[in-house]
């Protein structure tokens, strides 16, 4: 059965279609790799999942559970740039995770006692227990990327999504949270949808890959078509696939 189904999916703004007839199914814990050129509606479609948009047309469907109307903590997201509280410390941030589960957001004194245990707990897992009365502008980019995954998680969503979530970081920091995001994938299991605009990232970190393009084009009117997915790979494929997929498909 799948978790994630994707059927018909079509998403326009006024006139100008941004996707059509996009189709897909992925099983529980999948790590999926979104790539396209700019432009080609892979943020859209990241959107789309997050129920931060409504599709024109078409049905997202999670779980199983009818098609969200708005975004949720069953849904985690994390950002290029780092999506965190600046004005709450490292410990706060994470503790804010479990008063956004509340109802009320608030929690009691046993409540909140119980969040910062947990909240330590994955700090200690991601290495910043010893900044946790810092703010998040003492930390350095990756430590802020951690700390933003590590709040997405806390929430337990069904799915985390990534809109390029290491493209501000430098190139050794970027291997370490490679590191980092693939030993949290392997003991979380969950399912997980990353853009990316780097091919080999997303062959790296995926265990699938999904190509956005437009295979419709009109050179006198480039915006009269929208993008589908026009490769679906499992990234254990031969390497060569990436300078097909560079060559057919204009994605670095």
């Amino acid at each position: 059965m799948s978790f994630v189904s994707v059927r018909n999916l079509y998403q326009k703004y006024g006139n100008r279609p941004i996707l059509e007839r996009v189709n897909f199914e992925a099983g529980e814990g999948e790590f999926v790799s979104i790539v396209g050129a700019s432009g080609c509606g892979k943020s859209t479609f990241l959107r789309l999942l997050l129920a931060q948009e409504i599709p024109s047309k078409g049905v997202i469907s999670i779980a199983g559970a009818e098609p969200a109307k708005e975004p949720s903590l069953d849904r985690g997201v994390v950002f290029q740039r780092y999506s965190v509280f600046p004005h709450r410390t490292v410990l706060q941030n994470l503790v804010a995770v479990f008063a956004m589960k509340n109802s009320l957001g608030m929690l009691s004194r046993s409540e909140k006692k119980d969040a910062e245990n947990a909240a330590m707990t994955a700090l200690e897992r991601i290495g910043l227990a010893h900044m946790k009365d810092q703010y998040p502008s003492a930390l350095s980019g990756g430590m802020q990327q951690r700390l933003a995954i590590a709040q997405a998680l806390l929430a337990k969503p069904k799915i985390l999504l990534l809109d390029e979530p290491f493209g501000a970081l430098d190139p050794g920091t970027t291997a370490n949270m490679h590191d980092f995001l693939l030993e949290l994938h392997d003991e979380t299991k969950m399912s997980v949808f990353m853009v990316t605009h780097d091919l080999e990232e997303g062959f790296k970190l995926g265990n699938r890959l999904l190509v956005f393009d437009k295979p419709r084009w009109d050179p006198d009117f480039p915006d009269a078509y929208g993008a589908t997915i026009t490769f679906d790979l499992d990234t254990n494929q031969d390497k060569s696939t990436i300078d097909h997929i560079r060559e057919t498909s204009n994605v670095q």
